[in-house]
């Protein structure tokens, strides 16, 4: 007996077995130390999701708009999911994607324990990893548009 499986369902179901894996960051000017953090979290699952910061809730000025800067994310090979942050709680897209790993990069503001304090309180244990800077006297967005 043949075992008949629509291929759009099919899809959705697969992406539940994957391990996901979320990182976040503004990605204003995007270079090699972007790249090189989105292969470390890639490093810890299969699905790679890269959440965009919202214009409202920068502190620094950028040069391109969340829309710009997400089509960019969108557009790189290792990415699979690319999607904006939310305005107001930024655990919500964690709960929404229910994610393995969280990654973290090397200068993320967020400390360690304060994530896993508002995640636990979230009924979320996801795996939290730092990832190493890279190259980041040469690779920092804000090296790269001061031109030093």
């Amino acid at each position: 007996m043949k075992l008949s499986i629509d291929n759009e369902k099919g899809l959705e179901k697969s992406k539940i077995f994957q391990r996901k894996v979320i990182c976040f960051g503004t990605f204003d000017v995007l270079h090699l130390g972007h790249l090189n953090y989105f292969q470390q979290a890639k490093e810890f699952g299969d699905y790679l999701i890269v959440v965009v910061a919202r214009d409202c809730n920068l502190k620094k000025k950028v040069l391109f708009s969340e829309d710009e800067r997400l089509e960019l994310v969108k557009n790189i090979k290792i990415v699979d999911e690319a999607v904006l942050g939310n305005e107001e709680d930024f655990f919500k897209v964690i709960i929404e994607k229910q994610p393995a790993v969280v990654c973290l990069g090397y200068d993320h503001s967020i400390k360690e324990d304060e994530l896993r304090t508002g995640l636990t309180k979230r009924g979320l244990q996801p795996e939290i990893k730092r990832m190493q800077s890279y190259q980041h006297e040469k690779y920092k967005s804000s090296v790269i548009k001061n031109g030093s």
